[in-house]
């Protein structure tokens, strides 16, 4: 228990800092919602994006969403898959306004780059 107030300092600047950076973290998710809206196979509806928590449907990409998580992640951006199609992206402290741009441009050349391989499978 000696370590106690690590955990206690940890805690107080959650709660003292947190609340005066969620604005921004809620800018940068509907920015990033309005990005993904843009690409083509995949849909959400940015008007439906509340928080900092990004989730959209990729069915019509030809990925799964465990596929399209995967496939971000050497280019360092980190989603989670909460349903078979569904992806989950966080805005957080760590995000800024050009993290967003370039995860908006690495998930149109994944996505196009996919959905061409998709495409082709299929018509085999």
């Amino acid at each position: 228990m000696r370590q106690v107030g690590v955990l206690a300092a940890a805690g107080r600047i959650a709660l003292e800092e947190s609340p005066k950076r969620l604005a921004i973290d809620h800018q940068n998710a509907q920015r990033l919602a309005q990005g993904i809206a843009q690409i083509k196979s995949l849909h959400i509806d940015p008007k439906k994006v509340f928080s900092n928590i990004v989730i959209f449907d990729c069915k019509d990409t030809g990925l799964d969403a465990v596929q399209l998580c995967d496939a971000l992640k050497p280019h360092g951006i980190w989603a989670l898959d909460t349903a078979p199609y569904s992806v989950r992206f966080v805005t957080h402290c760590d995000v800024d306004a050009a993290g967003i741009e370039r995860t908006l441009q690495v998930l149109r050349e994944v996505v196009t780059k996919t959905g061409g391989n998709a495409a082709s499978s299929t018509a085999r």
